[in-house]
């Protein structure tokens, strides 16, 4: 296990969902051959055994009617990828424990998932003079520490207040009237936090924190942050879609030369909005493991069960983009890339507000968003009428994306079955595929 006095360490290998849908916590069953998922509402336990258990973050739980969910989970014991890895190279074995990993990381951290999507140079060379926007909703005290902990334990530059790396600010833009806080969706802040700096750390941040999780106030939270100049905003919540969608996409997601990522979600099979939005990127999740490839990484789709994995499929009310030409959705289809989300593969998280102070891991779609604004944010600014969502489909099949061919997250049409089942090529649970570098996210 890494200790918090090495700075640096090496990579392993070299909803918004509206209250009355079904709770997440009933949800969390076997994921086959990595780990359990516990349900939300019981007490976490380790075991002897090696299988990773997690539960949905408070936030995917909305506390109000009509709020909207976030895609996280935190893992509550056995040994992760990460972990296994580490015992591979040390020869030494840990357990995550219900309560935070006092002796430092359990997840994958920086240098692992730049290694993991080819973007280990990219990391050191780009992104200075960008912008990511993460948009979550209520406050997190503790934001700027728990981010510079993160950090600083990783080797990453300093990134806060004082320095003009680190702003946050309210959906109305201010620095000093804040929402309330709340500690669920602090996990989240954190774990979107720090999934940009892991992977573009030479990139400045915003956090915009809206009132509330509705849509209406976290859709202004979007605005304000393209207001104020990112071109790069991480929305890591998704759920039922409406026929309030096409106008939520007119009032919130139509900004060309922005590139806005949406996790598609955590619970199988099924569209969600705004990942079904068709001016944003939709990002699905998969299981990252180090393996002895040439590539040193290995990729499936996130699944535990017909209820909890990557989410995907068609669109009921959205247009279809002119750049998806699949054809078994008449309208939008769910996803458009893919990245690490599995919990049982999940990344390192530092967190303090409202639980144990400690390093965590999470996993869930929530992950996998702002690691995909991050890399769009190394590949540098959009053109200024482009709809980002496009790039790397202008790539799919070439070496600039790695084409995730197994797994799946449900059950869909035997016509139409690449909307929930992986192939080569475009599939609905991964997308393209996954960052190979950044040229398939430039235009």
């Amino acid at each position: 296990m890494r200790t918090t006095t090495s700075p640096n360490p090496p990579a392993v290998s070299g909803r918004w969902r509206r209250i009355g849908a079904a709770a997440l916590g009933t949800a969390a069953l076997v994921l086959a051959g990595l780990g359990t998922a516990a349900p939300a509402s019981a007490a976490p336990t380790a075991t002897a055994s090696s299988k990773v258990t997690w539960a949905a973050t408070p936030c995917a739980t909305p506390r109000h009617k009509g709020e909207l969910a976030c895609d996280s989970f935190r893992v509550t014991g056995g040994t992760t990828a990460f972990q296994k890895a580490q015992a591979e190279e040390t020869g030494t074995t840990a357990k995550v424990t219900p309560k935070a990993a006092a002796a430092g990381p359990t997840g994958y951290g920086p240098s692992d998932l730049q290694d993991a999507y080819g973007l280990t140079d990219a990391a050191a060379d780009n992104g200075s003079g960008e912008t990511i926007a993460i948009v979550d909703a209520y406050d997190d005290p503790d934001a700027e520490a728990d981010l510079a902990t993160y950090r600083s334990y990783y080797g990453l530059p300093s990134c806060t207040t004082s320095n003009g790396c680190f702003k946050k600010v309210s959906q109305t833009g201010s620095t000093t009237s804040l929402p309330s806080a709340d500690s669920g969706w602090a996990e989240e802040i954190s774990l979107d936090l720090d999934m940009a700096s892991a992977v573009c750390p030479n990139c400045d941040i915003l956090l915009v924190e809206a009132k509330s999780a509705t849509m209406a106030n976290l859709g202004t939270a979007v605005n304000r942050a393209v207001t104020l100049g990112a071109k790069y905003v991480s929305n890591s919540y998704g759920g039922a879609e409406s026929s309030s969608d096409t106008s939520y996409d007119s009032s919130y997601f139509n900004h060309p030369g922005v590139a806005i990522t949406v996790s598609a979600g955590d619970e199988g099979y099924g569209a969600e909005y705004p990942a079904a939005s068709r001016y944003v990127t939709s990002v699905g999740g998969t299981a990252l493991s180090a393996s002895s490839t040439t590539r040193g990484w290995t990729e499936k789709v996130w699944n535990t069960s017909s209820t909890e994995g990557t989410g995907s499929g068609c669109s009921s009310y959205d247009a279809k983009p002119t750049w998806q030409t699949d054809t078994g959705c008449s309208k939008r289809t769910i996803s458009d890339v893919s990245a690490v989300a599995d919990p049982a593969t999940g990344v390192s998280v530092y967190d303090s507000y409202g639980v144990t102070a400690g390093w965590y891991t999470f996993g869930g779609t929530s992950a996998s968003a702002p690691v995909i604004a991050a890399v769009y944010a190394l590949a540098g600014t959009p053109g200024s009428s482009d709809y980002p969502a496009s790039y790397p489909y202008a790539h799919l099949g070439t070496s600039a994306l790695n084409d995730v061919t197994s797994g799946s997250n449900g059950s869909c049409s035997s016509g139409a079955s690449y909307l929930c089942t992986a192939r080569s090529g475009y599939d609905g649970p991964t997308g393209v595929g996954t960052p190979e570098g950044i040229d398939a996210f430039t235009g």
